[in-house]
């Protein structure tokens, strides 16, 4: 929303001068917040756990899966990177081939590419043959007794090439992941909040009756501010809180943070940044398309991605 975007700036500085403390105190922020949230996603989504980082959201979310299906097992997809921490190395193939390589319970599906994957735009059904190399993976995870917990992916694939999935196929996996006993996890971090323009969340773009199990939030949550979230089912929530291990993390939803979110939030709304992302995007869009008709080297122009990579820049800065 802007590099020291002064309504940002004055949340922050209103509330450090109130109070700031660690979350075992509580604050109405925290539940302002999550209400606010909750307002932007599916129903079903209604439990939310406050971070600071994308990566611990994600580094949750895998807990979350393994708590709740009581299975090892993750699904991947080729070149993903979802962070830092030695769990998340272990899921991003963009990282792990470079270190120590690919885990037993780790599983790598293809990226949906129609443009340069397996499948492409003259296949008579890519949604279909790339869901299916998922569904190949769980079977032979099967048979070597493996059991899956998640299927976990970006939204919109960005290390991986800025890939939009073909609208479906988030479907058709979630279906087989679920019938495995797993659940699906969306990575927002990168693209959620507005920045493929059309949606809020990057998963909205496959359709209203795509819901995932899981999502993660991060980098844009807090404009530069550190702030992460993991929104999840109760059911999911229930089991994990069965362990009887609570979880804690001691600055994740503290008052200033939330006043940040909340700020962020009004400011999306309040300039009509989607809709300025989308506008701005598809202008764009269309001087690109007229450049490709002209230079053959130029050989695939994506719609969406090119609203979340230009919107990003948009929004930081609106305000300038």
């Amino acid at each position: 929303v802007g590099h020291c975007h002064p309504d940002i700036v004055k949340a922050a500085h209103e509330q450090n001068q109130l109070l700031n403390t660690n979350s075992r105190y509580l604050h109405d922020n925290l539940v302002d917040y999550a209400d606010r949230l909750s307002k932007t996603l599916p129903e079903k989504l209604c439990i939310f756990y406050f971070l600071n980082s994308g990566s611990e959201a994600n580094d949750l979310a895998l807990r979350l899966a393994r708590h709740y299906t009581k299975h090892e097992d993750v699904i991947v997809l080729d070149d993903a990177y979802h962070g830092h921490l030695t769990s998340l190395i272990d899921i991003s193939p963009y990282k792990f081939r470079n270190l120590e390589g690919q885990k037993e319970w780790v599983h790598v599906a293809p990226v949906p590419d129609t443009y340069r994957g397996l499948y492409r735009e003259d296949h008579q059904d890519s949604v279909t043959a790339y869901a299916n190399e998922v569904k190949n993976i769980i079977e032979q995870a099967h048979k070597r007794g493996r059991k899956i917990a998640a299927f976990f992916v970006e939204s919109l694939p960005s290390v991986g090439g800025q890939i939009i999935p073909p609208a479906g196929y988030f479907q058709k996996v979630a279906e087989h992941v679920h019938k495995a006993g797993g659940v699906f996890i969306a990575d927002e971090i990168q693209v959620g909040f507005g920045r493929v323009g059309k949606h809020f969340w990057a998963f909205q773009l496959q359709g209203e009756d795509f819901i995932p199990d899981i999502v993660t939030m991060g980098k844009p949550i807090g404009n530069g501010h550190p702030i992460a979230c993991v929104a999840t089912t109760k059911e999911i929530a229930e089991a994990f809180a069965a362990t009887g291990v609570e979880y804690f993390n001691t600055f994740g939803g503290n008052p200033v943070s939330c006043a940040i979110g909340l700020a962020v939030l009004d400011v999306i709304e309040k300039e009509h940044l989607q809709a300025h992302a989308t506008e701005v995007g598809n202008f764009l869009m269309k001087l690109l398309k007229e450049q490709k008709i002209k230079h053959p080297i130029i050989g695939d122009v994506r719609y969406q991605c090119l609203i979340y990579i230009f919107s990003c820049f948009l929004f930081r800065t609106q305000s300038n």
